[in-house]
């Protein structure tokens, strides 16, 4: 793709978010789309929207779970960018249709205490940047129709990014196995999923330093004070208005978000 190519799509994203009519596959229109043009998109509509006054709060990683690549065909995460309004207050009410086809997963949010910056960064390294983990539940949202969307496709849309909901509660991330941390995920009181920490990479940690190492390659660093959203312990619920879901984990606490 050229750059008039990627800004056109970048373009028809960024007007499908307020007209909430979703595109067709990009994958579809623009068969020759490739990992680094997905990218320069979902950059292109991140810079448009520095330009016009948000900030960029932190980063998420997206495809962490096996299914989800074997569902893709892919071997490894995306990332996607977290603006300072995704962010929502847990319990207070959350239009609908401030989103395009809006689904909800259960996550461990890390919060930065210091800057880091791969590539190169380990395990060790990563726990020593964090501040402390929170329970959370990201609304993810896919502007291409029905979902249905492929590596590319989700990349270009900014990792189907939605909003975030972040807990209460913080915890020392070395208070709790991150790995064995439990969740139960509840839609107006019934169990819709369960899941641990695990699922994500075998720990929420693997997915912070892949994604650090992965955005440092590009010149990117994570910033003290930002939230990393590391991947779904569970499968994705569909919202509805009128939704009240409710994510505990052991040893973390609950977080809940309410749709209206």
């Amino acid at each position: 793709m050229d750059d008039s190519t990627r800004a056109q799509v970048a373009d028809a994203l960024l007007a499908a978010y307020d007209s909430k009519e979703p595109l067709e596959p990009l994958t579809a229109t623009h068969a020759g789309m490739g990992l680094e043009d997905a990218y320069a998109v979902q950059l292109l509509q991140v810079e448009r929207r520095l330009a016009e006054g948000r900030t960029i709060r932190g980063h998420k990683v997206g495809l962490t779970s096996a299914a989800m690549q074997r569902l893709l065909g892919v071997d490894e995460p995306d990332y996607g960018h977290l603006l300072d309004d995704f962010f929502h207050l847990e319990h207070m009410p959350i239009p609908v249709d401030l989103f395009v086809q809006p689904r909800i997963e259960p996550e461990v949010a890390f919060v930065l205490k210091k800057t880091l910056k791969g590539p190169g960064v380990t395990v060790h390294q990563a726990l020593r940047a964090v501040d402390f983990v929170l329970p959370a539940l990201e609304i993810v949202d896919s502007r291409i129709r029905d979902w249905r969307i492929g590596l590319f496709d989700t990349i270009a849309d900014n990792a189907s990014s939605g909003a975030v909901v972040l807990g209460s509660t913080p915890t020392d991330v070395g208070a709790v196995d991150l790995r064995l941390a439990g969740a139960t995920f509840h839609r107006n009181g019934e169990v819709v999923g369960t899941g641990a920490g695990g699922a994500v990479l075998g720990s929420p940690l693997n997915s912070l330093v892949w994604l650090a190492n992965t955005v440092g390659a590009r010149g990117v660093t994570l910033e003290k004070g930002h939230v990393v959203l590391p991947g779904s312990v569970c499968a994705m619920s569909p919202v509805a208005a009128g939704d009240t879901f409710t994510a505990t984990f052991a040893g973390l606490g609950s977080v809940t978000a309410r749709f209206v």
